[in-house]
């Protein structure tokens, strides 16, 4: 069972803020050989979505304010920890996003892993533009219309 936590970058402790640096390396600078600035200044405008399994970090979402970069919320750094993926975890973090922050927003963006298309597909987000390649992973944006 995952226990859920939705934290503003100051309500996050310095232990949750290590765990969430720690994992998005683990999962997108090591996992995916990406070498990339993950501490990109946008954290400090953003909501944390963090899901536990018995006090590990296991799965994580970083929810951007609307006004913060593009005018719309976007969702960005979703993972699942490797020993904890294809157990619905992911569609869990998904579904718990949505449901917290669609009824206040007309649209969520995102910039969506091309090989996740169809599975960000199952949850209303429609693919915009042509494919790019982004810290040389294909990617593409994604909108979901409230």
């Amino acid at each position: 069972m995952i226990s859920w936590k939705l934290k503003y970058y100051n309500e996050l402790s310095i232990e949750m803020l290590y765990m969430i640096l720690r994992i998005r390396q683990e999962v997108f600078i090591i996992e995916q050989n990406c070498n990339y600035l993950d501490a990109d200044g946008v954290d400090q405008k953003s909501y944390h979505l963090l899901g536990f399994s018995d006090n590990i970090l296991v799965s994580y979402m970083r929810i951007v304010n609307s006004d913060s970069l593009s005018g719309q919320i976007s969702f960005g750094r979703i993972l699942v920890k490797r020993d904890f993926r294809g157990k619905g975890i992911g569609r869990q973090l998904m579904q718990k996003a949505i449901d917290l922050f669609s009824p206040q927003h007309d649209s969520i963006v995102m910039s969506a892993q091309m090989y996740l298309l169809d599975f960000y597909r199952d949850f209303n987000f429609q693919s915009i533009g042509k494919e790019y390649l982004e810290d040389n992973i294909p990617h593409i944006k994604m909108i979901r219309h409230g």
